[in-house]
């Protein structure tokens, strides 16, 4: 038994020193006190990242299908009132959302930015005692009330029963509405004195979209829209304007949900018009993104990067649509954000890394000073040193 403890002993990687052969100095010390502090910092801060999760980034191709793109918003019209605003959504596919009032709330603003009033999307149609009814004569007691659509009626059946009911009639058979005062609900419900008296204002505009998974634009433009010649156009007739002040800002502007580490570009983007009229563009490219956090929970959305243009004229006469545009598009490579907890075995061998190094190097440097010291001594003692 002897002998196995024995080869044991002389299998021992860490020979002992008799504490009489060693010689403690002034500079090992000081190291010791260094390094220990050195190491101690780095302990700590390994500590903190075994701790804390870690973000894992791939980009992989995006094979995603038959999905739909949320675009959430919100945007402040300084000097457009909410009356005149409309949002149209449409993409290369040829599907079309024009005028889009579910899901957008409109918020009436005075010129230093004091909400006035807070109103779902659309004029409105107030109760008046015996409107004009579709046959041409006046609501009586105990009668229906069908008001007349002016043409625009797809059937003999339909009824326009408010200001708002007419023009979207006109909108879908792609006619403009020029003359809303000879327009019973119209005029009745006071539309023109309303863009007269929202006149200085400006809107607040927010909410979302549900649109296809495929390149397209939305935006933001006065006036009614609709399809002539398969070309999208505006009624801006009723308004009675020349030109239209679209200068913005865009309190936020996501694709999808927010997930930690977001960052959306146009977020507190302001822009002032100096010209009388123009279309300002915004050119987005979409990045699907996936985001897993520590407990396993997938937020799927996207993130983007912007390029803008404004097309304006100086000469005042409108050329072009006035609004605001924005044209996106998707890009085939997704991205991946995984949160990670660091391995702990990761975490014991930086640990063991850092202590090793750290005391190797601090041997290393007092080894250097110990002998350079008694170097310089011995020839001190020999008088070789002047």
């Amino acid at each position: 038994m002897e002998g196995v403890f024995a080869k044991l002993r002389n299998l021992d990687a860490y020979p002992k020193v008799n504490e009489d052969f060693y010689s403690k100095t002034l500079s090992g010390g000081l190291i010791t006190i260094v390094s220990s502090i050195i190491m101690f910092l780095l302990f700590i801060s390994e500590l903190r990242l075994y701790l804390h999760s870690v973000t894992e980034t791939k980009l992989v191709v995006d094979t995603s299908r038959a999905e739909t793109l949320r675009i959430n918003f919100d945007v402040t019209f300084p000097a457009l009132a909410c009356s005149m605003l409309s949002v149209d959504a449409m993409d290369i596919s040829g599907e079309e959302h024009l005028d889009v009032k579910h899901d957008i709330i409109k918020k009436r603003i005075d010129s230093h930015g004091n909400v006035i009033e807070t109103r779902q999307d659309g004029i409105g149609a107030p109760k008046i005692e015996k409107p004009l009814q579709k046959h041409g004569g006046r609501l009586e007691q105990n009668e229906t009330y069908c008001g007349s659509c002016y043409g625009a009626e797809t059937s003999d059946e339909q009824c326009c029963n408010s200001c708002e009911d007419v023009r979207e009639a006109y909108r879908k058979k792609g006619w403009g509405l020029s003359n809303p005062d000879v327009i019973d609900q119209c005029k009745r419900e006071g539309f023109l004195q309303r863009i007269k008296d929202e006149d200085g204002e400006g809107c607040n505009v927010y909410g979302f979209l549900e649109v296809n998974k495929v390149a397209g634009n939305f935006h933001f433009a006065p006036g009614k829209s609709f399809q002539q010649s398969n070309v999208h156009v505006h009624d801006l007739l009723p308004f009675q304007k020349d030109s239209f002040n679209i200068s913005h800002k865009i309190h936020s502007l996501a694709f999808g949900e927010r997930f930690p580490g977001v960052v959306n570009p146009l977020d507190g983007v302001e822009w002032m018009q100096w010209t009388p009229t123009g279309m300002y563009q915004y050119f987005l490219k979409v990045v699907p993104t996936v985001y897993t956090d520590i407990n396993g929970h997938v937020i799927h959305s996207n993130q983007f990067s912007v390029t803008e243009y404004f097309k304006g004229d100086a000469t005042g006469r409108i050329q072009s649509l006035p609004g605001v545009f924005f044209f996106y598009d998707l890009s085939p490579i997704k991205v991946t954000f995984t949160e990670l907890h660091v391995p702990f075995l990761h975490f014991l061998t930086n640990v063991c890394a850092i202590v090793g190094g750290i005391f190797t190097v601090s041997g290393i440097l007092d080894a250097f000073i110990y002998h350079s010291e008694r170097a310089i001594k011995k020839k001190m003692d020999l008088g070789k040193l002047t």
